[in-house]
């Protein structure tokens, strides 16, 4: 094929293909092929899906009031906010309107996920891609306690003995030939820029985060009763409210889980305020100084969200971070969203290893059809279906549907929220000015603040520079933690306030009995998801689903090729990036790795032979 153009950049797959299979360190499989010129630059990209559940198909004749249960199993790494998605669209379907209570409490749980979300995302997931762990043992503790206090001195634990003990520990690892989670890496990669104080630094912090995370997550357990996977209901949700009670079945929100919540809410801010938002912006200068602005991809194009963080309940306008789409970079142009629109958001298989009767044609979900079509397969193929050793692009080649909006290709995400959310702040949207605020104090920092403190060269790099980058992802997710930690405690406070003046409702069962329902109805559930705009349709007849669809962020992100041959996000993100070496392809797992894919949620589960695995009938 050569050279081509598809969605403004363009393409050669000629030259040397790599080969990354599997993308590790996320949920789910990915494949990843990228071909290089001559200069290691990546010109062609191609991200496959590669494996098949079928919710959808499952779903079909069950009770709608399960369906959260079902779906929430799509990932145990997004956990909650399927279920979330999944209520919100029944109960939109069946005209239900949930408590203030249920709606507080599920904005705390969802914001626990996002920031629990983010901060293990970075962490344990992606940093590494920034981080050279055993450059950390040649690090001089002084020296990385010193550089805390250059880009956090409100953090308690600084000192160099602190640091020296952290890397006592590390070379025991080292040492034992058992790196446990850190083997495999690419260390001494010179993709690598970090000092090695910087890398000691943020090798302390990634053991900090591993403690505090699982106390996070024990608020899922306090308002949905456990996690991976906390329990909601339609209507709103499963737990009471007794603040004299003593925690017993039946009645466990009581004043003490209250002050438990509260404490970790604190928790969770100080670290954001001290440790996430600090090391982000250090890791970020240091690698812009070095060059290494890649990776925006779609960013700098097109981004969309459905709008999230709603601060009345049923009243978009009040979305904290507003929804809409920016198509070619023009920040001063919204587009209003609709999931409902059959002209807005449709699916495409065309590349895609599904069936439609017309596949030049996209099916808004409410019309989507889940019908599997193994054929990897192409005059460019090859391989075997059990043993592929190259895609070919020009065919069917991942499990992912290609959604688009109105026709258009978008990236959605934390970056895109925070595109979205800064643009509505120039239009004078009063919800978005904290993240105007955070943004552009985010910029000073890279810009002057820690390069001057460093002594490197200041630079003037603007939020519409910095933002759509590989940089601006990972710290649009740093930017997110913090906010939704501050608009949980104001969640908080408002629980409190209405538990305080009398009310302690969080559920209205007024549509529970099936008698009550319509003949047929058809409902929408949206939630900004810690990895994009997440959304789940459903049809309901004769009390049972007729048809269930979910379209998530990793489909938008890691979609192939349409039937205009647009790429999705993934794929455009790697184009134009320069490789340091091939054989070590940390550029392409670092840019990947920003948008924390999760192929468990975008693709499923199926036997390479197409055979049916195992059925199971429930009673």
């Amino acid at each position: 094929m050569g050279a081509y153009e598809t969605q403004g950049f363009r393409m050669d797959n000629t030259g040397r293909r790599i080969v990354v299979d599997p993308v590790t360190r996320i949920e789910g499989h990915l494949r990843c092929e990228v071909n290089l010129d001559s200069n290691n630059v990546i010109r062609n990209a191609v991200s496959t899906g590669t494996m098949w559940r079928g919710l959808e198909v499952i779903l079909k004749g069950r009770d709608p009031r399960d369906a959260w249960a079902f779906v929430e199993r799509i990932c145990g790494v997004c956990t909650g906010c399927h279920a979330l998605a999944s209520v919100r669209a029944v109960e939109d379907a069946l005209g239900i309107r949930i408590p203030l209570n249920a709606h507080l409490i599920r904005e705390m749980m969802a914001k626990t996920l996002q920031v629990h979300d983010h901060a293990v995302h970075f962490y344990h997931l992606h940093a590494l891609d920034w981080v050279d762990v055993v450059s950390a043992l040649n690090a001089d503790p002084k020296k990385t306690s010193d550089l805390q206090h250059i880009v956090s001195p409100s953090h308690p634990m600084s000192s160099p003995g602190y640091f020296r003990d952290v890397q006592n520990r590390l070379k025991k690892f080292v040492e034992s030939g058992q790196l446990g989670p850190f083997a495999n890496g690419y260390w001494g990669s010179k993709a690598y820029v970090l000092p090695a104080e910087a890398n000691l630094m943020a090798v302390t912090h990634y053991l900090e985060a591993l403690d505090l995370q699982k106390e996070w997550v024990k608020v899922h357990t306090i308002f949905g009763g456990k996690n991976p996977h906390p329990n909601y209901m339609v209507g709103g949700v499963p737990c009471a409210i007794n603040i004299d009670g003593d925690g017993a079945a039946g009645a466990p929100i009581n004043m003490e889980r209250l002050n438990f919540v509260e404490a970790r809410i604190k928790e969770m801010i100080d670290f954001n305020n001290n440790v996430y938002i600090p090391d982000v912006l250090a890791i970020g200068t240091l690698y812009k100084q070095a060059g290494w602005l890649y990776g925006g991809g779609l960013s700098a194009l097109n981004v969309a969200d459905y709008g999230t963080y709603e601060k009345v309940p049923y009243d978009h306008s009040t979305h904290q971070l507003p929804g809409g789409v920016i198509l070619d970079g023009d920040w001063s142009k919204i587009h209003e969203i609709d999931p409902r629109d059959p002209e807005q958001v449709q699916e495409f298989v065309t590349h895609s290893w599904y069936k439609y009767a017309d596949e030049s044609q996209g099916l808004h979900p409410w019309d989507g059809v889940t019908e599997a079509n193994y054929r990897p397969e192409g005059p460019n193929f090859k391989g075997t279906r059990t043993k592929i050793e190259q895609l070919d692009e020009s065919a069917k080649y991942s499990w992912i549907k290609s959604p688009r909006w109105r026709g258009h290709a978008v990236e959605v995400g934390p970056l895109s929220r925070y595109i979205l959310g800064y643009a509505h702040a120039l239009q004078g949207n009063q919800w978005c000015q904290r993240v105007k605020q955070q943004v552009d104090e985010a910029a000073t920092a890279i810009n002057s603040a820690i390069p001057k403190a460093l002594g490197l060269p200041e630079t003037n790099y603007s939020a519409k520079q910095l933002l759509p980058t590989t940089i601006g992802r990972t710290l649009a997710r740093a930017l997110e933690s913090q906010y939704a930690a501050e608009m949980m405690m104001d969640d908080f406070r408002q629980l409190v306030q209405n538990i305080k003046a009398g009310d302690t409702s969080t559920a209205n069962v007024e549509k529970w009995d099936p008698k009550t329902w319509p003949k047929e109805a058809k409902g929408v559930g949206t939630v900004g998801a810690p990895r994009g705009m997440l959304g789940h349709w459903i049809r309901i007849k004769d009390g049972r689903i007729e048809n269930y669809q979910c379209v998530v962020p990793t489909t938008w992100n890691g979609s192939p090729r349409d039937h205009k041959g647009q790429i999705g996000a993934f794929e455009a993100s790697l184009m134009n990036t320069p490789m340091v070496n091939p054989e070590q392809p940390l550029e392409i797992l670092r840019t990947l790795h920003s948008f924390d894919p999760c192929l468990a949620c975008s693709t499923h589960v199926m036997s390479e032979d197409g055979q049916e695995m195992s059925r199971v009938k429930v009673r």
